[in-house]
C-alpha cells in the first residue's frame, strides 16, 4: 500500500522556521522525484520545490528561493522541506507529491504563518 505521510506543520510566528517531513512507503522512494506543493486559502495549488530521485538536482518556486530548502534521504524513505524566514503568504496545506511511472499525493500538513 503505497503511503505519503506529512508531517511537521503547525502555527509558527513571522520570521520563523519548520521543517516539513514526507515520509514514503509502498514503492520504490529512490526511484522518484519529489516535489512539495501548498494550497493557501482560496488558492490554487502551487509548486514550492522539487527534488530528483538521487538528489542531485533541486528547484524552487521564486517565492520561496533563499527561504525553503529540499532535501531527501532515501536511506530512510523521507523527503523534507525546511522552512526559513516564514511569512504570513506561506500559510497554506503543504503537500509532498511523488513522480515517475506513477504518481502519488499525500495527505497535506497545515502551515500557519501568524503573530
Amino acid at each position: 500500500q503505497v503511503q505519503l505521510v506529512e508531517s511537521g506543520g503547525g502555527l509558527v510566528q513571522p520570521g520563523g522556521s519548520l521543517r516539513l517531513s514526507c515520509a514514503a512507503s509502498g514503492f520504490t522512494f529512490s526511484s522518484y522525484d519529489m516535489i512539495w506543493y501548498r494550497q493557501g486559502p482560496g488558492k490554487q495549488r502551487e509548486l514550492v520545490a522539487g527534488i530528483t530521485s538521487a538528489g542531485g538536482s533541486t528547484n524552487y518556486a521564486d517565492s520561496v528561493k533563499g527561504r525553503f530548502t529540499i532535501a531527501r534521504d532515501n536511506a530512510k524513505n523521507t523527503v523534507y522541506l525546511q522552512m526559513n524566514s516564514l511569512k504570513p503568504e506561506d500559510t497554506a496545506v503543504y503537500y509532498c507529491y511523488a513522480t515517475f511511472r506513477r504518481s502519488y499525493w499525500g495527505q497535506g500538513t497545515q502551515v500557519t504563518v501568524s503573530s
